[in-house]
């Protein structure tokens, strides 16, 4: 059975990407700019194409450790609901994503019938 791993997001410290797979199954970060008493970290469950809209979630909590424990309980419920044409939507557009982008920096249109 596939784990959910955690990625040192590259664009900004104290924030990890969760993946399950191949598939980014959301983040953890730490809050930025809380002030004072208020929880220091924030999740987001689920991935988008996928899912309906609606069904991702998300939340704050106090520690990394609580965060994580939410995480993985939202995730579980998320995962109930996924067939594996969901993962396959998800992964379709992300190949359409960056094949979008290597030929925009070789400077080339994208075929408007690319299917990948």
């Amino acid at each position: 059975m596939t784990e959910l791993t955690r990625r040192p997001d590259p664009d900004r410290q104290d924030c990890w990407q969760v993946w399950y797979g191949d598939i980014r199954a959301g983040s953890i970060a730490r809050a930025v700019g809380a002030p004072g008493n208020a929880e220091m970290w924030h999740w987001h469950c689920g991935f988008y194409p996928g899912s309906d809209p609606g069904e991702c979630t998300r939340g704050s909590a106090g520690s990394l450790d609580e965060a994580r424990a939410a995480f993985a309980s939202e995730w579980d419920a998320f995962l109930k609901k996924r067939t594996e044409a969901d993962f396959e939507a998800w992964r379709h557009h992300q190949a359409w994503t960056a094949e979008k982008y290597r030929r925009f920096d070789r400077g080339e249109r994208m075929d408007p019938h690319w299917k990948g």
